[in-house]
């Protein structure tokens, strides 16, 4: 029996494929709110702009994705504490709470196209004006946020807005005849950066693996309940496994689109709106409709799961209460959603600067979170009693200074482009 735990981890079965099913939730909810609006039109731009040849950066993704997540779910389940809570516990109230603070200015910046999306998406599916569409889905969301047992229905929501997006993209795919499996195959082993294509690819990166979708999952977690079990048996690594995979389904998707689509016609996007008129000579009428059903279920899932997110890591940050059914995350996401809309429909700037602030808190604390995090699955106190997880520290290691770098690379080219 190791140290700190009231079992022998070498002793734990695996569960069965339905209780993994029952048992799994916070890594859907996570991919819910990394595809958003943004994400989407990135990976359009992505497959536009250069085609099949950056499909490889879903390999690196995949690698970053399931590292980090592992990574918190362990130090979480071994310390009894999520990762924030954790971080207060061996480096002090000072960090949690700055880490708190930059994280959740990140997501409250990032609300405000979650709101535009989801507003856009109701105008192409009932061509409602986009205010009066995302008052609509404000209302829904309010309704899951103050209904009983909370996390479920986040859960479920999400889910059903995952399996809109899939749908919609892999509709979108076979009526524009498939991708060149060829084509694809040499653009996931052939490695390297198109002359131009940095940037938007390292961007595409930090959207799709960031160490904060670990340090939430650690909180979402404790309401799904679970257990230090779940680490060995196979609940956690399966949960991990979820959020890597429809990460890459959708996002990969929609690369395909971009590239069989607007490559071939030298066309780009700056919103996922545009995709709609782009795809009519595929899809016909029904164009508004998909990629309204795409649109919503991206901006919708984010919207909710983010606003709560942002929320739960400031309090965390400060120790106080997280609970997704406490008055205190309820009222708070409400007040951030009431800032978002008046952002929205009255703020006369451009939201560039808006989206700047996001990046700037998101590039200040991703590094330290995930200083901290890399620090505490290298502590002999947090494995005491287990062999040492050699593979993953040296995993975590190597994506957290991919991490450093691109997000000091990412921050002097928004200084640069402000300035």
């Amino acid at each position: 029996m190791s140290a700190g735990l009231e079992f022998n981890p070498d002793t734990v079965k695996h569960v069965s494929f339905w209780e993994i099913l029952k048992r799994i939730g916070p890594g859907i909810i996570l991919t819910g709110v990394v595809i958003g609006p943004g994400a989407i039109t990135t990976a359009a731009m992505l497959g536009a702009s250069y085609g099949y040849s950056l499909l490889w950066l879903l390999i690196p993704i995949a690698f970053m994705g399931i590292t980090f997540m592992l990574t918190t779910y362990r130090i979480a389940m071994l310390t009894g504490m999520p990762i924030l809570h954790a971080i207060r516990h061996y480096y002090g109230g000072a960090v949690s709470g700055f880490v708190g603070i930059a994280l959740f200015l990140a997501c409250l910046f990032f609300t405000l196209g979650n709101i535009s999306g989801s507003g856009a998406g109701m105008n192409l599916i009932f061509g409602i004006d986009w205010k009066i569409g995302a008052l609509i889905m404000i209302a829904i969301l309010l309704w899951l946020y103050f209904s009983k047992d909370t996390y479920s229905k986040v859960e479920k929501g999400i889910l059903v807005c995952i399996i809109g997006m899939i749908l919609a993209f892999y509709a979108t795919l076979v009526a524009s005849g498939g991708p060149d499996v060829g084509s694809m195959a040499k653009g996931m082993v052939s490695w390297g950066f198109p002359e131009g294509s940095v940037p938007m690819a390292l961007a595409f990166i930090s959207t799709h693996a960031a160490v904060t979708a670990g340090v939430y999952g650690t909180y979402l977690g404790a309401e799904k309940k679970w257990k230090k079990e779940d680490l060995f048996n196979g609940v956690m690594f399966s949960d991990a496994m979820a959020h890597v995979i429809t990460t890459i389904l959708i996002s990969g998707a929609i690369i395909l689109v971009g590239a069989i689509v607007l490559h071939p016609q030298g066309l780009t996007i700056k919103s996922p709106v545009q995709l709609a008129d782009m795809l009519v000579p595929f899809l016909g009428n029904a164009a508004n409709y998909v990629m309204g059903l795409a649109l919503l279920g991206a901006a919708f899932s984010s919207l909710l799961g983010n606003t709560q997110r942002g929320i739960v890591l400031l309090n965390a940050g400060f120790n106080w209460d997280v609970a997704l059914e406490s008055k205190l995350v309820r009222w708070s996401c409400v007040a951030c959603l009431a800032f978002g809309c008046i952002a929205c429909f009255f703020y006369s700037g451009s939201a560039t600067s808006l989206i700047f602030i996001a990046n700037l808190a998101t590039a200040i604390g991703t590094p330290v979170a995930g200083l901290f995090i890399t620090l505490m699955i290298w502590r002999k106190d947090v494995n005491q009693g287990l062999k040492p997880p050699r593979m993953l520290q040296i995993c975590m290691t190597i994506s957290y200074i991919f991490t450093l770098g691109l997000t000091l690379f990412s921050l002097m080219r928004y200084i640069e482009r402000v300035l």
